[in-house]
């Protein structure tokens, strides 16, 4: 019977890359694995024609050959033949990554765990920016023992499990897989003689004082990366970063909405009616808000320039009041007195409340169509 188009068998072009080959050849041995389908010997023919397939089109070279010459370019190179690559080897390549080996040898020392501190701020120290000092409780290198997790004056020795490789090959069913030693866990030495200190991990806990320096116009959510400021390597692996994480709090004046500010000015009565000048506050200080009289409650003021420049670039965005009209409250009774005076002066004119008239007509007629 005469073999099928290797591409064919694993699903993918002429042009594929060798990722998407081996991406293929991937989803195909886990499908058809003859430990996943022992009671069928048709899952373990297509397993064997998809490693036949893979041996040739994840290697260049007889991958060129194959293109020119077809089968006939790599017959007795494939299958497990001549000098290819053996099958265990195709193994280990395609899924070390779910055994936990590679085929790269020893990994050496693990890095150390990335850390995540929350930084509390001030809006006002969040857009100004300034130089902060934080404790962070983490793992350092231990100093008797220099971060070797051996005991001063001896040293690690090579492990005796791995030699020194820091992988191992186990064999599972007729395949063989590479995985992390066991033992050493991919260092490819042993801590015979643990150092006090740290009980042979090389790292102890601390707290350590770190300077940040935070930019002008930081945000929630915003973040500091301070490279090799984390967790202390095992045994002398490198450290991990530190991430701060800005967190700014509520402010008892203005909410912050990327570059702008916004807030509301309470006024009272007669200023929204008669008009005049009011001080409100800004980040850089006091200024002037003129109210054009007959101001209404909730109309919104723009200060142009007086908002935020964002950490990432971008004008300074503006400051957006809302005036909200306050009724006062704790009356005496010649205040009392006098409002009724102005309320009856006013005779239910619809002159002098537009907003309100328009309001109860729009209700009128609500009704009227309701009943008409």
């Amino acid at each position: 019977m005469a073999k099928r188009d290797y591409y064919e068998v694993l699903g993918v072009d002429k042009g594929a890359s060798s990722p998407e080959i081996k991406k293929a050849f991937r989803r195909i041995a886990m499908k058809f694995h003859p430990d996943r389908n022992s009671d069928d010997k048709n899952s373990d023919e297509k397993f064997k024609e998809a490693q036949e397939a893979y041996e040739v089109l994840g290697d260049e070279e007889k991958k060129s050959a194959y293109d020119r010459f077809g089968h006939a370019g790599v017959d007795g190179n494939a299958g497990g033949g001549g000098g290819g690559a053996g099958f265990g080897d195709i193994f280990g390549d395609v899924f070390g990554d779910i055994f936990g080996g590679g085929g790269g040898g020893r990994g050496g020392p693990a890095r150390g765990s990335d850390l995540r501190y929350d930084l509390q701020l001030d809006l006002e120290d969040a857009v100004k920016g300034k130089t902060v000092q934080i404790d962070v409780p983490t793992m350092t290198a231990c100093e008797p023992c220099d971060g070797s997790g051996a005991r001063k004056g001896s040293s690690p020795v090579t492990c005796t499990t791995c030699q020194g490789a820091g992988q191992v090959r186990m064999a599972q069913g007729f395949f063989s897989v590479q995985q992390t030693c066991p033992t050493c866990h991919g260092r490819g030495q042993m801590i015979s003689d643990p150092c006090g200190s740290c009980r042979g991990q090389g790292v102890r806990e601390e707290r350590k004082t770190l300077s940040v320096k935070i930019p002008a116009g930081v945000d929630t959510g915003d973040r500091i990366r301070l490279s090799g400021k984390g967790e202390a390597g095992p045994h002398g692996g490198p450290p991990g970063d530190l991430y701060v994480q800005m967190v700014v709090r509520k402010h008892p004046i203005f909410v912050r909405d990327d570059s702008n500010l916004h807030c509301e000015v309470p006024i009272s009565f007669a200023q929204a009616a008669l008009g005049g000048d009011l001080e409100v506050p800004t980040l850089s200080g006091k200024v002037k808000l003129k109210i054009p009289a007959e101001t209404q409650s909730g109309k919104l003021f723009r200060l142009r320039g007086k908002g935020v420049a964002p950490v990432r670039g971008g004008g300074v965005g503006d400051l957006l009041c809302r005036v909200v009209l306050e009724t006062p409250v704790n009356l005496s009774a010649k205040q009392r007195e006098l409002l009724q005076g102005f309320e009856d002066s006013l005779d239910g004119q619809r002159k002098h409340s537009p907003r309100s008239s328009g309001w109860f007509d729009g209700v009128k007629k609500f009704f009227d169509n309701l009943t008409g």
